[in-house]
């Protein structure tokens, strides 16, 4: 707690201030603090596109504060992702891995909601078989690259991913949150397909699939 009263004293001297934001599917809300107190409102959400809403919270903040929104750091949450992960309504998405690691979705680990249950039904996997492809790489976990990145496999890939009718790319490779050099040269590959990308060491540099 006094590190948080130092943070947002600090903040205060450089002419910051920190914004929480939550985008629901009614409401977004925004919380920060001015003078001393916390500051809680709402606006309708705007689910055509997020971000509008966010915008416009932001706007207010900054009328209300005087603080420019170059120096306003947002702290941002969703329900609308966690929503749409556990109806499996999100993107046709195509995973990209280390070879011989495209399965681990579907294996998984030991931890298992019904343990002696000997009909539990799993759920399926994220991203099915079929657009769960694996690169020729391989990184230690102390960041050592073991094998290069294969160039031409890339190449290739990317050629099959324009027949998938995928909408997005998820990008994760191990141990690249230690050493993201692979991961950073197939971003800008598969790029091309204009569609959206998710790299792993960008939105969560550490281990586990997810």
């Amino acid at each position: 707690m006094a590190n948080t009263r130092r943070k947002l004293r600090l903040d205060a001297l450089r002419g910051t201030v920190r914004v929480g934001v939550d985008t629901g599917g009614t409401f977004t809300d925004f919380v920060f603090r001015q003078n001393g107190r916390l500051e809680v409102f709402k606006l309708p959400s705007t689910p055509s596109d997020p971000s509008l809403a966010i915008r416009q919270g932001l706007q207010q903040v900054a009328a209300k504060t005087g603080i420019e929104l170059k120096n306003i750091e947002v702290v941002h949450g969703t329900t609308v992702g966690t929503n749409a992960l556990l109806q499996r309504r999100g993107a046709r998405t195509a995973l990209i891995t280390t070879k011989g690691f495209e399965d681990v979705l579907a294996i998984g680990r030991q931890a298992r909601p019904e343990l002696y249950n000997l009909n539990a039904v799993r759920p399926a996997a994220l991203v099915p078989t079929r657009l769960r492809f694996g690169l020729r790489e391989r990184v230690s976990a102390n960041g050592e690259v073991l094998e290069r990145l294969d160039e031409k496999e890339l190449t290739a890939l990317v050629a099959r991913l324009k027949k998938q009718e995928i909408e997005s790319i998820a990008i994760c490779l191990l141990f690249s949150f230690v050493h993201p050099t692979h991961e950073q040269q197939i971003a800008p590959a598969v790029s091309s397909l204009n569609i959206p990308v998710s790299i792993s060491h960008v939105i969560l540099p550490a281990h586990r699939e997810f």
